[in-house]
């Protein structure tokens, strides 16, 4: 009885979450505008694909998500490494610093990035927009990235050196693997959040609009059914990469796991 219960609650919390989502979905396969089911058509992301406004912010939105992401991915990986090898308390304090933008409202950093891109007198566009997801999507990377390297065994890497590697060589051949899953992880997470901004992306892109901005600016008028089909893809788009991100970190668990019997058996 007590299993029942628990599986029944946590299927009213996951009904409760996806329910409004499930019925977005059907609605952009409905052929009426209004909230009557009349019929099943794809003439709305038909028409979503023949919008240039929704096209070019989707171009601006996948554009800024990819190079952010990649920008981001090296420079949250190198500083990463530089606070693994930091002392204790410098790494405590510079993981302090690096925990504010997570904690800290989107709304207080995009209002700040706004200001700074003011008074440096740089006109806000795809440019800054780039810079500002670049600014928000590092520290993700770094808490991806920093628990690998404390899993990663230094000797290895002193192993290599000793042997004549150089200290890039030693890193790329040996360390680079063993955090591997950490960076993947990183971008996958930095992509998925750059790609559904709002607030940030508001006050920073100025007349590059990205999906999230154009979708809430067309909400003031009539809401149109392109708006349910926009939202559909974004949401499989972000709903696919999180399923890529947890396989992968239950096939890197797997391996470890084997890795571990392995040991195990020899000894």
């Amino acid at each position: 009885m007590l299993k029942f219960l628990k599986r029944f609650y946590i299927f009213i919390i996951f009904t409760f979450l996806y329910a409004p989502i499930a019925v977005l979905i059907a609605y952009s396969f409905n052929s009426s505008k209004s909230s009557k089911w009349t019929g099943f058509t794809f003439d709305w992301y038909i028409q979503l694909f023949q919008d240039k406004q929704i096209m070019n912010s989707w171009g601006v939105t996948l554009r800024v998500a990819i190079f952010s992401a990649i920008i981001a991915t090296i420079i949250g990986t190198m500083a990463a490494i530089g606070i693994a090898n930091m002392k204790k308390r410098t790494r405590s304090a510079v993981l302090s610093v690096n925990n504010i933008p997570v904690t800290n409202p989107d709304i207080i950093t995009g209002v700040s990035l706004m200001l700074l891109f003011i008074a440096l007198r740089i006109e806000r566009g795809e440019i800054t927009l780039l810079l500002a997801h670049i600014t928000f999507n590092i520290p993700y990377v770094i808490l991806s990235v920093l628990p690998k390297l404390h899993q990663a065994d230094n000797m290895t890497y002193e192993a290599a050196l000793d042997l004549g590697a150089t200290p890039f060589s030693a890193f790329w051949k040996v360390v680079f693997h063993e955090i591997k899953p950490g960076i993947v992880t990183g971008f996958i997470l930095a992509f998925t959040l750059s790609f559904d901004d709002f607030m940030i992306s508001n006050y920073t892109g100025g007349t590059a609009q990205t999906l999230a901005v154009t979708i809430f600016s067309m909400t003031k008028k009539k809401i149109n059914p392109k708006i349910y089909a926009l939202s559909s893809i974004m949401f499989l788009t972000v709903l696919i990469l999180l399923i890529i991100v947890n396989l992968r970190q239950d096939d890197n668990n797997s391996k470890k796991e084997r890795k571990l019997k392995k040991v195990e058996k020899n000894l």
